[in-house]
C-alpha cells in the first residue's frame, strides 16, 4: 500500500523533471538549437502541425538555424509562424530555404530570460508540492479506512516529505545549471 503511494509519488516527480527539462530547453541561451523551435506549429492541410513533421530543422552552426520544408509552398507560412512567434527572431527567405539568425543575448535579455527560468522552476516547485498534498492526502485516506495505523501514518508523510524536498533539490539544480548556461557569455 505504502510503496504504491510512493512509487505513484515518484513518477509523478518525474513527470515533473520531464516537463520541466523540456521547457527549460525552449528557453534561448543565444546559442542555436532545433529545441527552439517545439512549439511552432503550421496550418498543413487544416491541421496545426509541428514544424519538425512538415520541414527539416538543421543546425549548421552555433549562431544559425534553418529550415528546408519538404513542400515550398509551406515556405510562407513557416515564415509567417515565425513572426508571430514569441521568439523574437526575423526568418530570413531565400525561396528554398529559411535561415534565423540567433543574436548574441544582451546583459538585459540575459537577466529577463534568468526572470523566465526562475518562474518555470517555481510552476515545477508547486507541481512538486501538489504532488506532495495528494500523497499526503491518499495516506490520511488509508489511516481513516483503517488500513494503516498511526504511526505508519506518521512515517509515511515524513518519507513523502523527505522525497519532496529531494525532488524540490533536483528542480533546483535544473534551474542552477539554465540560468549559469544563461550567464556565461
Amino acid at each position: 500500500m505504502l510503496e504504491d503511494v510512493y512509487s505513484e509519488l515518484q513518477d509523478n516527480f518525474q513527470k515533473t523533471y520531464e516537463a520541466l527539462k523540456r521547457d527549460l530547453a525552449r528557453v534561448r541561451t543565444g546559442r542555436a538549437h532545433s529545441n527552439l523551435l517545439d512549439d511552432i506549429r503550421i496550418s498543413y492541410y487544416g491541421q496545426m502541425t509541428p514544424l519538425s513533421q512538415v520541414a527539416a530543422v538543421n543546425v549548421p552552426d552555433a549562431r544559425q538555424i534553418t529550415i528546408k520544408p519538404w513542400e515550398a509552398n509551406l515556405l510562407k507560412d513557416i515564415e509567417r509562424a515565425l513572426l508571430q512567434s514569441d521568439l523574437g527572431l526575423n526568418p530570413n527567405n531565400d525561396g528554398t530555404l529559411i535561415r534565423l539568425h540567433i543574436p548574441p543575448l544582451t546583459e538585459e535579455s540575459r537577466k529577463k530570460l534568468v526572470r523566465q527560468v526562475l518562474q518555470l522552476g517555481e510552476a515545477a516547485k508547486v507541481s512538486a508540492r501538489n504532488h506532495r498534498r495528494d500523497a499526503n492526502g491518499t495516506l490520511k485516506d488509508l489511516e481513516s479506512e483503517k488500513e494503516i495505523s498511526e504511526d505508519d501514518l506518521a512515517r509515511a508523510l515524513k518519507h513523502v516529505q523527505k522525497l519532496t524536498d529531494d525532488a524540490i533539490a533536483k528542480i533546483d539544480s535544473y534551474i542552477e545549471a539554465k540560468e549559469k548556461d544563461l550567464l556565461t557569455v
